[in-house]
């Protein structure tokens, strides 16, 4: 385990992890219960877990610019923080696609990534729980690969929903707008594989 004076970069990275995964669980159910006359309200609640993320980020910034010793690399930290906070950004910009492209329904495929989402920031929150024990990196381990899974679904989805959309579509601005959220949909998944991808890193660099 990391000592006492290393805490408060690991419970901020777990914080931040449980913001993405609120956010992830509003985006679901803002698209299970789609309400177009909705969707400005419901942005500003979504925008309130990507705030949340963004002071997490400065505290992690303000506190590395005056740090003398971390506990792990100086730029893998604010790396991971960096691509945390994306996350975050990314599960919003989901949201504003909707409000600003008007889709005129919500796909089944489209709230199936979006539980993928949900599901990658999940894993992503456990293995941040399990970051303070890197030097033991099995169960960090198999959340990587957990993570990575989930995003392998995600694309796999998307492909194909993707395909639909231009197939069985024929209202072009209504493809235009579904395949935005697929997009960003997808583009989740990806910053979540990001974040894993950092802390793969930083396994390999503390074995």
């Amino acid at each position: 385990m990391s000592k006492k004076s290393d805490a408060f970069y690991f419970e901020n990275f777990q914080a931040v992890a449980k913001i993405c995964v609120n956010a992830a669980n509003y985006l679901v159910e803002c698209m299970t219960n789609y309400d177009p006359d909705a969707i400005e309200s419901r942005l500003k609640v979504m925008h309130e877990f990507e705030h949340s993320a963004d002071i997490k980020k400065h505290e992690m910034n303000a506190t590395l610019s005056k740090a003398f010793i971390t506990p792990l690399e100086r730029e893998d930290l604010a790396e991971l923080s960096q691509n945390l906070d994306e996350v975050a950004d990314d599960i919003e910009e989901v949201l504003q696609r909707f409000y600003m492209d008007s889709p005129k329904q919500v796909t089944p495929e489209s709230i199936l990534m979006a539980q993928k989402v949900s599901t990658c920031c999940q894993r992503l929150s456990a293995m941040l729980e399990e970051l303070p024990n890197f030097k033991k990196p099995d169960n960090l381990m198999q959340t990587i690969i957990q993570i990575s899974d989930a995003e392998e679904d995600c694309d796999r989805i998307y492909l194909e929903a993707y395909r639909n959309v231009t197939q069985h579509t024929t209202d072009p601005l209504e493809v235009i707008a579904q395949r935005k959220v697929y997009e960003y949909l997808e583009r989740c998944a990806d910053a979540c594989e990001h974040v894993a991808d950092v802390v793969e890193l930083i396994v390999m660099k503390n074995s």
